[in-house]
């Protein structure tokens, strides 16, 4: 299977698009953004399907992502391909950590990786006051 990636992230574009709703950032923009993009890659380069890598994560909204995939399938008259690889998640991780792939601990927005962030901050903040009450 080859694998292609787009390199540009839009950073201007994105900013522009969700500061008036961050909190519907992925099912009002980014998802049909990408998977636009994706079924529109697929359609003018002849595949018959296309799918997207956010289904093997546990963090993202699947519902939203398969309503708008649906709609980028019928748009460009190319099939959405859904599996539901959560299931293999962890292993995943596991195997990928066992060959020393690359993880990347988000999404790939902005907003998300802040919340990252802040999860290890409050993780962190956690384990000092255990360790201070000792």
């Amino acid at each position: 299977m080859e694998a292609i990636f787009e390199e540009n992230y839009g950073l201007d574009e994105f900013c522009k698009h969700v500061i008036g709703d961050l909190q519907n950032r992925c099912k009002q923009y980014c998802y049909p953004v990408r998977l636009e993009q994706t079924a529109k890659y697929a359609k003018e380069n002849g595949y018959t399907h296309f799918s997207t890598t956010l289904l093997v994560s546990p963090y993202q909204n699947h519902e939203a992502l398969i309503e708008v995939a649906e709609q980028m399938a019928q748009k460009y008259g190319v099939e959405f391909l859904y599996r539901d690889f959560r299931v293999g998640f962890r292993e995943g991780q596991a195997k990928a950590r066992e060959l020393g792939l690359y993880m990347q601990k988000y999404c790939g927005c902005i907003f998300s990786e802040e919340d990252r962030y802040q999860k290890k901050i409050e993780k962190d903040k956690t384990r000092a006051n255990e360790t201070q009450q000792f």
